[in-house]
């Protein structure tokens, strides 16, 4: 893809990001005074106890990710990222949206979607609107621990706080909200259908490979390496198969490999992304 179409295709992406996002904070979870985890929740729930205006919040409390994004990410993203927040408070401010709907579930669901949506849209076009993970990679380079646990306890202690100063119902209305809006995130940035790497150790590996190549419609790649076995651990050369396959076709691979080699020593493991090759390229990739 040319650097034009390249830069065309992300702006598009941040503008339904931004849109998006400002249609679950105005439509749904504004007038309701539910929150989001990260970056997101802590404005909604400063807004919401000091009625400063969220579209100054959203800048605020997101500058100092974009600092530490331009640190341990790069220039060009810190960048991005700065216009996606500034278009957000931007829309924000001045673009009036219809509350949809008063019933709690429905906000806490929707809301979240259309928030997930949109923090996952601007991720695609290669900015954020939600600094939490920014700081999360920070914080797990500088103490050892992983990504997941920061952004836990971070949002552990945002859903507390709501607790303690909102109340034990909208806090959990609320958590209702970061988990539809988590799940959204994760399917508009890892498409529709989970990529699966596969291993295969076999002494039919030419067969395998061969029935990869025509009846699955993959490529594959052949490691050579030595497979050990019993209480001596003898030892003797063979070739490794490995294929990246779609999830919906896990289930024809195992029925195949089972066909030629019912003993056939299988490891499979969750891929995030591919690019190139014969794999399919998600939606919006």
């Amino acid at each position: 893809m040319s650097a034009s179409k390249r830069f065309v295709k992300d702006t598009i992406l941040i503008i339904v990001g931004i849109f998006s996002a400002a249609f679950g904070f105005k439509g749904f979870l504004l007038t309701n005074h539910f929150i989001d985890g990260g970056a997101t929740g802590i404005s909604l729930l400063i807004s919401a106890l000091t009625k400063i205006p969220l579209s100054y919040l959203i800048v605020g409390i997101n500058l100092p990710f974009i600092v530490l994004g331009h640190r341990i990410v790069g220039r060009q993203f810190a960048i991005k990222t700065a216009l996606a927040i500034s278009g957000l408070a931007l829309v924000l401010a001045t673009v009036t949206f219809p509350n949809i709907t008063n019933d709690n579930l429905l906000v806490a669901i929707f809301g979240g979607f259309f928030l997930g949506a949109g923090i996952g849209f601007a991720i695609r076009g290669g900015a954020v609107i939600d600094g939490t993970e920014v700081l999360a990679i920070y914080l797990s380079r500088k103490f050892g621990t992983t990504i997941g646990d920061v952004i836990i306890v971070i949002n552990v202690m945002i859903f507390g706080a709501a607790a303690y100063f909102l109340g034990i119902e909208v806090a959990l209305y609320s958590m209702i909200t970061y988990l539809a809006a988590s799940k959204t995130l994760d399917f508009i940035v890892e498409g529709l259908e989970e990529y699966i790497g596969v291993t295969v150790v076999s002494d039919k590996n030419e067969e395998i490979r061969q029935m990869i190549i025509d009846k699955m419609g993959r490529g594959v790649t052949v490691y050579s390496g030595k497979s050990g076995y019993g209480k001596r651990g003898e030892m003797k050369e063979t070739d490794i198969i490995y294929t990246v396959i779609t999830r919906l076709e896990l289930n024809k691979l195992n029925s195949e490999i089972e066909r030629i080699e019912p003993n056939a020593f299988v490891v499979m493991n969750s891929v995030k992304d591919t690019k190139g090759g014969l794999i399919k390229k998600r939606p919006l990739h």
